[in-house]
């Protein structure tokens, strides 16, 4: 089984997780911040990734460590499990409505990291603790650590919380698009070059 356990420590967050790609969508996860918890648990289930992931941040200054360390610890996670990225679909993509917010996620496990966001969310905050501007320092984060391409682009939206969730549902639909093992081609590396990573 393709799976991963990182742990990592900063004098701002302390994050635990344990990462099963081939897995239906389990997850334990405690982040102290309700909205993110959230949107993992959406992310995890749409993947069917199994997640248990604790995370103890500065989260009386604010979300922004919290949220961008997950990202680095999750993508960290996702390449450890994928190893020289033998046997991978590599691309994946997903047009997900969210009641009236539609958001077009596609995702190229490529070796280069790279995220372009194009979101329009109304509001600044959804909830208590979670500015809506970490959406793309997430993706951004995610993208560099994993060595993807990410491109999150809405096109219908008016409700944030609607936006956001299309994102991250999108996101887990598209990667476990892009991991699922090729069976056509199960131990080819897809590239030209012969290497990934």
């Amino acid at each position: 089984m393709r799976k991963a356990e990182v742990i990592r420590q900063t004098s701002e967050t302390k994050i635990q997780l344990a990462l099963t790609i081939d897995g239906t969508g389990q997850q334990t996860i405690k982040t102290k911040i309700g909205f993110l918890d959230h949107m993992l648990e959406l992310f995890v289930r749409h993947g069917r990734f199994d997640l248990a992931l604790t995370c103890d941040g500065d989260v009386e200054v604010d979300a922004h460590h919290t949220t961008e360390d997950i990202a680095i610890a999750l993508g960290r996670a996702f390449s450890e499990s994928l190893g020289e990225r033998r046997g991978i679909i590599r691309y994946g993509s997903m047009l997900l409505p969210m009641d009236e917010a539609l958001v077009m996620t596609s995702v190229d496990i490529s070796g280069r990291g790279m995220a372009v966001v194009e979101l329009d969310i109304p509001s600044e905050k959804i909830g208590q603790q979670f500015d809506t501007e970490l959406v793309e320092e997430f993706f951004i984060a995610f993208a560099r650590e994993l060595g993807a391409t990410i491109h999150l682009h809405q096109i219908a939206g008016k409700n944030s919380h609607h936006i956001v969730e299309a994102c991250f549902k999108g996101f887990g639909r598209a990667l476990g698009e892009a991991i699922a093992v090729n069976q056509q081609a199960p131990d080819e590396i897809p590239s030209t070059k012969g290497t990934i990573k």
